[in-house]
């Protein structure tokens, strides 16, 4: 296909989406799922107007696919503004922690059972599906800085945290199966790539988007520049936190996490010191220096046009900061999530494997439910939500970049065909299987909250 037929295929599925929204919207299954079928369409299932083969192309894939999570890693990260202390956040770091090693493990046992793979293949395997996705979880995560719904915010913590947080065991993995076995690397991985790769990727990111946060907000109000580019700051601050970390030899996806909440940390602390005039008689400070009530997202605040007199209250300097760098970060995200999920789709026909789909299944019904549920026992979540939490495992452009890293860093040859087709398979059955169930669950989930209100 030419790049004349690349683009009229791109912009007529944009366009199609742009005008059927609403109506889309309203349908019981995701916007990934009708890409999904709009790769398949286009791909050897379908008219056979496109191939993919990512063994093939995984070097520039790679490269894409890093590129979607760290924007969606970002967003997500501005969009979370409970402080870190909050219960919700403890929920995260659940799931994000004990959830995904029980899940590496259980899906590393089911596959050597039920696919008869080693233990190095089926540990590598573990490392890539165990990660949940910021990019095709859009219906079950926050929606806005306002949204502090418990399975909403872990599942949001989940995802920007656990695809930075599974790379130290995707390496371990790599380096297993080179080594052949465990031995003195061990160690040297267990420090470097875990004990400090891990804190020190985030501490990096969040303290460059606090800082520079604070400082551009500032920037702004002093010098009443209503029209800055903000999205130039937006992606200023995800290359230099990445690069910043990968150069420390941390974690550049937590980094860029860890960045986004930094940012949106920077407008709290921001809008704490200088509340915004329309609330300001609300925000009182008591006896120990907070506010009676909690001031609300700066960004929900400021008008269509913001005048340059406005501008200087830090408030709206922070307002319209984040406004814009949602507003692009968000556009970008879904742009990329249009593009990849139907390339899943276009490659989902050569490589399907129905021994691949049922350890898929076992994998969302069975790993992961019960390791959300052991995990979040004793935590301040209902019944309802821990079922949810365990439901909505959702794998997508996170494995996607995993399985091209792999590919490209040491996976044998021999070993490379089973493994993508293992992992596509598993990533297009997470699309169908949660974009189906999405909206019914939640509509339950809904009616089990209103009941106990």
């Amino acid at each position: 296909m030419s790049v004349l037929g690349w683009m009229a295929a791109v912009g007529g599925l944009l366009l199609l989406m742009a005008l059927t929204s609403s109506q889309v919207e309203r349908l019981p299954i995701s916007t990934s799922l009708i890409y999904l079928a709009v790769g398949l369409a286009l791909g050897p299932g379908g008219f056979e107007l496109l191939r993919l083969d990512i063994e093939s192309q995984r070097t520039w894939l790679e490269t894409l696919t890093e590129f979607a999570v760290i924007v969606s890693l970002f967003v997500g990260g501005l969009r979370l503004r409970l402080p870190l202390q909050n219960t919700a956040w403890r929920v995260a770091f659940r799931l994000a922690g004990p959830v995904m090693l029980l899940s590496i493990v259980g899906v590393a046992a089911a596959s050597m059972l039920l696919l008869g793979l080693p233990l190095g293949m089926a540990l590598l395997l573990g490392a890539i599906v165990a990660p949940t996705d910021p990019v095709l979880a859009a219906e079950v995560t926050v929606n806005d800085a306002e949204d502090h719904d418990r399975v909403r915010y872990g599942l949001s913590g989940e995802a920007g945290l656990n695809d930075g947080a599974a790379f130290p065991f995707v390496i371990f993995a790599l380096l297993y199966t080179q080594r052949g076995g465990v031995d003195a690397w061990v160690g040297e991985w267990l420090l470097t790539r875990v004990l400090w790769a891990v804190p020190g990727g985030l501490a990096i990111g969040y303290l460059l988007g606090t800082g520079l946060g604070q400082l551009a907000i500032r920037i702004r109000a002093r010098t009443t520049d209503a029209s800055a580019p903000n999205d130039f700051l937006a992606l200023a601050l995800i290359a230099l936190s990445y690069v910043a970390a990968e150069r420390a030899h941390a974690w550049g996806f937590l980094a860029v996490f860890a960045a986004g909440v930094g940012l949106r940390h920077a407008e709290v602390r921001i809008v704490r010191a200088s509340p915004h005039p329309e609330v300001a008689e609300l925000i009182e400070p008591n006896a120990v220096g907070v506010g009676v009530a909690e001031h609300p997202p700066a960004e929900t605040l400021i008008t269509a046009r913001v005048s340059a007199e406005q501008s200087q209250e830090p408030a709206v300097a922070a307002g319209v900061l984040i406004a814009e760098a949602l507003s692009f970060g968000d556009t970008l995200e879904r742009m990329l999530e249009v593009l990849l999920v139907v390339l899943v789709g276009i490659a989902v026909a050569s490589v399907w494997s129905w021994p691949a789909a049922m350890l898929a299944v076992v994998v969302f019904v069975a790993i992961r439910p019960a390791s959300t549920w052991l995990s979040l026992k004793g935590s301040r979540t209902s019944r309802a939500q821990r079922l949810l939490l365990g439901w909505f495992g959702i794998r997508g452009i996170g494995s996607l970049y995993y399985l091209s890293y792999a590919l490209n860093h040491g996976v044998p040859s021999s070993d490379a065909a089973l493994l993508v087709s293992l992992v596509v398979t598993v990533v297009a059955c997470s699309i169908v299987i949660h974009g189906i169930s999405v909206t019914p669950v939640l509509q339950w989930y809904e009616r089990s909250v209103n009941r106990r209100v």
